[in-house]
């Protein structure tokens, strides 16, 4: 099954590429490996905002990291050339979760975008990764995720 038939059969729309929010840009490449800058959770096309321990759930949290996925899927698309099938592998994930100095699940919120990247992507989906408790995010999101990948 294709990467686009995985992403269909998951009900899996991908997001037009947003434009950076600051002075960076989305993507970049050296050789064979991209890297995403990282991207924020979003609702509604809004910043996801809320902090893990104290006004959202893990399974929240979960939700927040799994749309991050998928938005950062839509700019990896961008990067490699509109053809998602040129991935070879997610190589690093790097997770930063806003939340108390308590709240201890960072790893497990990570996972709603770990777990989607192996759906979509198989094995070349399984990757190295960190997960970081953080006291605030940009514009007040829960999630931010940043990804490196290598392309054929």
């Amino acid at each position: 099954m294709s990467v686009y038939e995985k992403l269909e059969a998951l009900n899996v729309e991908l997001p037009i590429v947003a434009a950076p929010a600051a002075a960076y840009v989305m993507h970049t490449q050296i050789g064979n490996t991209v890297f995403l800058s990282g991207h924020i959770a979003k609702k509604d096309g809004r910043p996801w905002t809320g902090q893990l321990g104290k006004n959202m759930s893990t399974e929240e949290g979960k939700l927040a990291a799994r749309a991050v996925a998928v938005d950062l899927i839509a700019t990896l698309q961008s990067a490699c050339g509109g053809d998602l099938n040129s991935v070879k592998r997610i190589v690093k994930v790097m997770s930063l979760v806003n939340s108390t100095s308590e709240y201890t699940e960072q790893h497990l919120v990570t996972n709603g975008a770990s777990e989607l990247f192996v759906e979509i992507f198989g094995e070349q989906g399984k990757h190295a990764r960190s997960a970081f408790g953080v006291a605030q995010i940009p514009m007040g999101s829960c999630v931010e995720i940043e990804l490196i990948a290598e392309l054929f």
